[in-house]
């Protein structure tokens, strides 16, 4: 039999589990919310679109003012590019023929694409693979703390900008940085050394891109940025109530589970497993947290199983066949689960929607 999909109009209670499940007016209070603040500050706003995968939930987005979207494989491009969407900035290095081939196409497709590299052989790989007919913009990755990729130093930055403005097929078109979170100190620092650097030479800088949502709120605290890249914020998740950067009223996306067993007086076991729940941990001691529950802990996933241990909660305790929603630690990992997104307003579904780009991970 087909999956039973819930009609607009089915009550919460009757969505089959475990489904992830949006509040629509959360999710527009979240998008309003951000855009006015970077725009109050003067900063573009270019949504990471990992987070929810959804060409509906960019094109709001987009609707309330961002310039653009990020995204971070060549596929997940691909994919709002068949949606219409016409400025991508893709934070990834992308390397080898194929991609470079795809990557080709896609340039030749939609009006404004650009893509970073933080080594001369990503640089190299795309001036081989472009010409001035249509070229590449390229922004050069730093690491201003956050440990990953990028450049190391504001003068590995520049030189490297001047290797992509002297390419033919490639226009250099700024600088950006996922940062540590609290590092807004340090990006200031390494940007500004970077543009004086780069001024120095003779090159244009016209992007300055932070990033994140951890210091999403604290964006304008880099005057030397020009714009900011975030993504969970569309939808938060415990990981950001923790870190402060929302409340529990702000929370859109909760994953809705029916407990499956009552093992034991202290055990309850949810439907809602790995393949549900994220298994990401982000320094908790558990896998989410269920409303209503306090005290409960999802202390164990397994494919189709959540173990929760009931020890510690000061709540009725659930019953076989209960209903509960669990805020899950990382959002984003979530949204690469399911096939489909639930939409609901006051308990009753709106609208399901495919995600346009569940498991582009290449």
């Amino acid at each position: 039999m087909s999956f039973p999909w819930p009609e607009p109009g089915t009550a919460l209670a009757d969505v089959p589990t475990p489904m992830p499940v949006i509040d629509e007016d959360r999710l527009a209070a979240n998008i309003a919310r951000a855009q006015d603040y970077l725009a109050g500050h003067g900063l573009a706003f270019r949504p990471h679109i990992k987070t929810h995968k959804l060409a509906s939930v960019a094109q709001a987005q987009l609707d309330a003012g961002a310039v653009g979207i990020n995204c971070q494989k060549l596929t997940e491009a691909e994919a709002f590019a068949d949606a219409g969407v016409e400025d991508i900035l893709i934070t990834y290095n992308l390397l080898g023929p194929a991609r470079l081939a795809g990557l080709k196409a896609l340039n030749d497709r939609v009006a404004r694409l650009t893509v970073c590299a933080d080594s001369e052989t990503t640089v190299d790989g795309y001036a081989g693979a472009f010409t001035a007919g249509k070229p590449l913009s390229v922004m050069v990755e730093c690491d201003t703390g956050g440990g990953r990729c990028g450049v190391q130093t504001p003068q590995a930055a520049a030189d490297l900008a001047g290797r992509i403005a002297a390419a033919p097929g490639l226009r250099f078109h700024g600088l950006l940085t996922y940062p540590a979170v609290g590092g807004a100190e340090a990006v200031q620092a390494f940007l500004t050394e970077a543009v004086a650097l780069l001024e120095a030479k003779g090159i244009d800088c016209p992007v300055r891109s932070n990033g994140g949502s951890p210091d999403l709120w604290k964006a304008h605290l880099v005057p030397a940025a020009t714009e900011h890249r975030a993504g969970t914020y569309v939808y938060n998740d415990r990981s950001m109530v923790r870190a402060g950067e929302c409340g529990p009223q702000d929370l859109a996306m909760h994953v809705l589970a029916t407990v499956v067993s009552r093992p034991t007086p202290t055990r309850a076991v949810l439907d809602s497993g790995s393949k549900a729940l994220t298994s990401d941990l982000l320094g908790f001691a558990d896998h989410g947290e269920i409303e209503g529950l306090p005290g409960a802990r999802i202390v164990a996933l397994s494919e189709e199983h959540a173990v929760v241990d009931l020890t510690g909660c000061t709540g009725p305790l659930p019953t076989v066949g209960q209903q509960v929603r669990v805020i899950p630690n990382h959002t984003c990992v979530v949204s690469n689960l399911f096939d489909r997104m639930v939409f609901h307003r006051g308990g009753v579904v709106t609208r399901v929607e495919p995600l346009a780009a569940r498991g582009t991970v290449w």
